[in-house]
């Protein structure tokens, strides 16, 4: 279980194909020292197993089933991932529960500056939609964020100068992909709900 507040924006050191696997290998400098082999670490939003630790290196093996619901295998050296420790019960919840599963894919429709922040805008998965209410909390890319406003499958968000530049968001552009997870409590109350509605159909 992971918040959604980023710790260290780390970089990739090595992406590597082993078979229809992936080895990826992340410097984290900070979080590589408190980590061990058997631990979990969300790499933008996606709850991955460390496999070798050698700070300052981190790697991981991601499986196809990984690879075929993320786009960690577009990763490249030198790319900026977000990185998060996962939740524990001494520390306070400052974003959301986010479990580091990604629901899906979104594509970055505006990124531009407003004030001292900037105005993100994503399509995500029709899919999603539902799950996603304004003033209610995503997940992109592991980063937990208010939902400004939603139209459709086109969610945008607030970013105040801290996440931009503590995030790995500060290096995204236009048509770049980022991972979502929706609010899981969302997910629950459906599923609660659908045995209720005279279609037995969720929606």
């Amino acid at each position: 279980m992971f918040t959604g507040i980023i710790q260290e924006v780390g970089t990739v050191s090595k992406a590597e194909k082993k078979g229809p696997d992936l080895r990826l290998s992340l410097e984290a400098p900070h979080l590589s020292r408190k980590l061990k082999p058997g631990d979990s670490l969300a790499v933008n939003g996606c709850c991955l197993t460390a496999v070798e630790v050698k700070p300052p290196l981190v790697s991981f093996q991601a499986v196809p089933e990984t690879l075929k619901r993320t786009v960690l295998g577009l990763l490249n050296k030198g790319d900026a991932v977000n990185l998060e420790l996962p939740l524990t019960l001494s520390e306070p919840l400052g974003g959301h529960f986010v479990q580091g599963h990604v629901d899906g894919i979104a594509q970055i429709l505006k990124l531009e500056p407003e004030g001292e922040g900037a105005r993100l805008r994503v399509r995500i998965p029709e899919a999603l939609a539902p799950y996603v209410v304004e003033k209610g909390s995503i997940a992109l890319d592991g980063i937990s964020l208010t939902v400004a406003d939603i139209r459709g499958d086109e969610v945008e968000a607030a970013l105040i100068p801290h996440t931009i530049q503590n995030t790995c968001l500060k290096s995204k552009n236009a048509e770049d992909y980022l991972h979502v997870e929706v609010d899981m409590l969302a997910k629950y109350v459906e599923k609660l709900a659908a045995v209720y509605l005279p279609s037995g159909k969720d929606r």
